[in-house]
């Protein structure tokens, strides 16, 4: 039962949790949103200290936890988790919570899909594949999350220019920024 009356949000991450900290920040204070559970599948990731710094509970799940339909779906209950927001999580969503959160599980892809998606394809895999093909433009792709990796209905895909004199490190850099500016705003529309 909702103590409050905010939509919660859970954010699955697997990394550093830069994405994460950019929902975290943009919803302090939000009078109707709130980060209320991260959920990450490495006990060495840094959205773990994003977790503890800005007092957000968290848990650490295995593939094996994940994959378990009872344990997972109590815990987002218990947290009376309203939308599922993926920020650099590595592992595939099971079946399961994609029925039981149906378009209500979101993702974030540093890549105008349907180019350079699929299994393996993220953060500096995807710019190394950008730069290779040549490619003028990329971006980022937010889509809700079927069972599939990257192949769920597209939200909202903003752009970037490709320079020709861009490294990974540079092309990741602007990546970075449109997901931070723009993931935070498309998840208010999605729960406003």
């Amino acid at each position: 039962m909702k103590q409050d009356h905010h939509k919660h949000i859970a954010i699955f991450a697997s990394g550093k949790g830069s994405n994460a900290q950019a929902i975290i920040d943009h919803f302090k204070g939000h009078p109707s949103i709130k980060v209320a559970l991260i959920v990450t599948n490495k006990k060495d990731a840094g959205v773990i200290q994003i977790a503890k710094e800005n007092r957000i509970p968290f848990d650490i799940v295995s593939p094996a936890e994940l994959n378990n339909e009872e344990e997972l779906l109590d815990m987002l209950e218990i947290y009376d988790i309203d939308l599922i927001v993926l920020a650099g999580f590595l592992l595939l969503i099971p079946a399961f919570l994609v029925k039981a959160y149906s378009n209500k599980i979101i993702n974030i892809h540093p890549a105008l899909l349907p180019k350079h998606g699929g299994k393996g394809m993220y953060g500096k895999h995807v710019h190394t594949a950008v730069l290779k093909d040549k490619d003028t433009e990329s971006g980022i792709t937010i889509h809700y999350v079927n069972e599939h990796y990257d192949e769920g209905q597209y939200i909202a895909q903003f752009r970037c220019h490709v320079e020709p004199a861009d490294t990974i490190e540079t092309l990741s850099a602007r990546i970075h920024q449109l997901e931070h500016e723009h993931y935070p705003q498309e998840i208010e529309k999605l729960l406003s």
